[in-house]
């Protein structure tokens, strides 16, 4: 076993041992990593030196904010292709599901009776009973004619997204691109 309380007083070795023998045993004291000040601050009593802390800084009342200025330089298209048809084919199916809502909130108010009534009895004639409203705005031909309008917006919207980014890298290299100023707060 290894003794790790430092060098030993030489009464502590040897034939001192048995002489002091009689004083009382001294706790085990870790040696101190700053010296004992001087003065009033000095330890009390005879004990081990204490070390004196100083005291500590105000905690801020105001949050510090870290501002960066940052430059967007280039746009990659790929990674804009990507992010714009994800997005374009969100909205194309907001638009399918908005039309089928209105479609089926302007049936239950009766809207298309009443307006086909009107339209059938303008256009009607002696041999026929004129436009069928009802029949042309059927629910099915009308999520058919949304689909197809939502397929050529997702197209037009991802192709029109990456020629931006292509258009932006462009100029980018003349200007040096969009700067920002980034705040955080903490």
């Amino acid at each position: 076993m290894t003794d790790t309380r430092g060098p030993k007083a030489p009464e502590e070795t040897g034939a001192g041992a048995a002489v002091g023998a009689d004083k009382p045993a001294q706790p085990y004291q870790p040696p101190q990593a700053y010296t004992a000040p001087a003065g009033p601050a000095a330890p009390r009593g005879g004990g081990a030196p204490a070390t004196q802390r100083k005291p500590r800084t105000p905690v801020r009342t105001t949050p510090r904010t870290r501002k960066a200025r940052l430059r967007v330089a280039k746009a990659d298209p790929w990674s804009v292709m990507k992010v714009s048809f994800l997005l374009s084919i969100a909205l194309g199916i907001c638009t399918i599901v908005a039309a089928a809502v209105l479609w089926m909130v302007m049936d239950a108010m009766g809207v298309f009776s009443t307006v086909g009534g009107t339209i059938s009895e303008a256009t009607g004639s002696n041999e026929g009973n004129g436009f069928d409203l009802q029949a042309f705005m059927s629910l099915p031909r009308v999520l058919i004619f949304t689909s197809v309008i939502a397929v050529i917006d997702v197209v037009l919207a991802t192709a029109l997204a990456t020629l931006g980014a292509f258009i932006y890298n462009l100029s980018a290299g003349f200007v040096g691109g969009v700067e920002l100023t980034l705040a955080e707060d903490e």
